[in-house]
């Protein structure tokens, strides 16, 4: 298997990302009474915030929480979640509220289900292909041209 690199420096790639959680954070309100955006200014700074936080205090959350993901399996993630749409709620102000620890679960787990099912049709994240198999796929353009120092003779994981 071996993943496409994803164009995460251009511009484009940017507003792909920043219009998915705007899309969650908009269906996160329509589903969940408690998270409301009261304005436009809350429907353009909220996944504005949200994206900030998960590209910056996300990491760092993760690394402090590493036991407590494995011994959940993963689970916690969902509580970071949450506990960044709270924090969002609280940077954005009067423009993005969230009323509490359990609306910020419910909005964290429709945000992500909005997440991947919009990266999901709009080809977003990572793509995983098969390499070294009896029925490969030819290359793509962007892949001809690559010198490989494998011989395609097995299945090989590319990190």
């Amino acid at each position: 298997m071996e993943t496409q690199p994803e164009n995460s420096g251009s511009f484009g790639s940017f507003l792909q990302r920043w219009a998915v959680t705007a899309l969650g954070v908009m269906a996160a309100d329509a589903f969940c009474q408690g998270i409301v955006i009261r304005d436009l200014t809350g429907a353009i700074v909220a996944p504005l915030v949200l994206g900030v936080l998960n590209a910056f205090l996300r990491p760092l959350l993760l690394l402090l929480s590493l036991p407590l993901l494995i011994l959940t399996l993963g689970i916690f993630l969902w509580v970071i979640n949450a506990l960044l749409l709270l924090f969002t709620s609280s940077l954005a102000g009067e423009h993005f509220v969230v009323n509490g620890f359990w609306w910020a679960m419910a909005g964290a787990a429709v945000i992500s289900v909005v997440s991947i099912l919009s990266n999901l049709f709009l080809g977003g994240g990572p793509a995983i292909t098969l390499r070294g198999s009896r029925h490969a796929r030819p290359r793509q353009a962007s892949q001809r041209h690559r010198v490989d120092k494998d011989d395609d003779n097995g299945p090989i994981i590319d990190v």
